[in-house]
């Protein structure tokens, strides 16, 4: 099974660093460029981009698959890792590097800073719907030692207010990491480390655990009564398709995910899972690929 191309950040922009990119709720990809950063080593894998002073103006580039736009981010103070649309033209972005530790800041349409939260620690997965909610989860790094990060998965309001934190039923594993994580609208999917159970957690207080046939994934779609699995028993390309029942994923079939070419799924950034549909990147930020049910 091969990957689609979704969208691919234009030529214009080649020379320019990337700090941080995803794929939003409305399946535009975005990018977050700074004009002046510099990449940084670091002890394990490829340099990252960081920029050389702070409060910098970034741009936000946005492509909808048909047109590409640019929209400026004034005064961005944190050290970006993670961005996202909000609805009504607003941005969530995360990161570390601000006073305070409001390492989350909310823009308006004009690109000016709203206000600020403090997110947690080991952000892994931060991601917004189109009904005004900010999902976090995390990383066993904040897990362990943060009161905001300890839940392990988040709810957020687009102002930044907690809504509710992931409590695991009894006699249910807690979060010690998330490993793949999806929004929809009104709901997030999450399987997370030790269990690897698949947890569906709706906004309107529904929250089931289901028993999955693949330890570690790395990330998912989800539609109807069918979820998509990427990764996991340490075979990072294979594609697992499950039916979902009341307590549990049974497993369908199993793929081969490849680049569109038909050349191997080596590596990848870490997925974005959007409801049906899963987003992946290779090496560069630049090029968003799809696949799905």
């Amino acid at each position: 099974m091969a990957l689609r191309p979704h969208a691919l950040l234009p030529r214009q922009y080649d020379h320019q660093k990337v700090l941080a990119t995803t794929v939003d709720a409305w399946h535009r990809a975005l990018w977050l460029i700074c004009p002046d950063a510099e990449l940084e080593p670091r002890s394990h894998g490829r340099p990252f981009p960081r920029p050389r002073v702070r409060p910098y103006d970034a741009l936000l580039v946005i492509s909808d698959g048909q047109a590409v736009r640019e929209q400026t981010l004034h005064e961005v103070g944190l050290h970006v890792t993670h961005l996202d649309a909000l609805p009504n033209g607003r941005f969530v972005l995360q990161g570390h590097g601000a006073a305070g530790e409001r390492n989350a800041q909310i823009y308006g349409r004009d690109g000016r800073r709203r206000h600020g939260f403090a997110m947690g620690r080991a952000v892994g997965f931060m991601m917004g719907d189109r009904r005004h909610h900010i999902w976090s989860a995390y990383f066993d790094e904040g897990v362990y030692v943060d009161p905001i990060s300890s839940a392990g998965l988040v709810r957020w309001d687009s102002g930044g207010n907690s809504l509710w934190r992931y409590a695991a039923p009894e006699g249910a594993e807690h979060i010690d990491t998330v490993y793949a994580f999806n929004v929809g609208d009104g709901v997030a999917w999450a399987c997370y480390y030790p269990a690897f159970a698949l947890l569906e957690a709706r906004t309107d207080g529904h929250v089931r655990l289901r028993r999955t046939p693949v330890s570690a994934p790395a990330g998912m779609a989800v539609h109807k009564d069918e979820v998509l699995t990427l990764g996991g028993d340490q075979r990072h390309d294979l594609l697992h398709r499950c039916r979902l029942t009341d307590d549990e994923a049974l497993l369908i079939e199993e793929a081969r995910l490849t680049f569109p070419d038909g050349a191997p799924l080596k590596r990848y950034a870490r997925p974005v899972g959007r409801g049906r549909h899963l987003y992946l990147r290779g090496p560069s930020p630049r090029q968003w690929y799809v696949t799905g049910l």
